[in-house]
């Protein structure tokens, strides 16, 4: 179902998130506060591993 789908998805990114060592609440107010002003770029700049995520979400 779908709400299993988005369920999933959101425990996939608490862990790959934690095993970047990054601090839970921080990664999804940074996702929520950068996300929706995106221009054309891509979507690595906002995964656990990126340089600027590290910076403002590390633990």
């Amino acid at each position: 179902t779908a709400g299993a789908q988005a369920n999933a998805i959101f425990y996939t990114l608490v862990a790959t998130a934690n095993q970047n060592h990054l601090n839970i609440y921080k990664y999804f107010k940074y996702l929520f506060d950068h996300l929706p002003n995106r221009k054309d770029e891509g979507l690595e700049a906002y995964l656990p591993w990126s340089k600027e995520v590290q910076t403002e979400c590390h633990k």
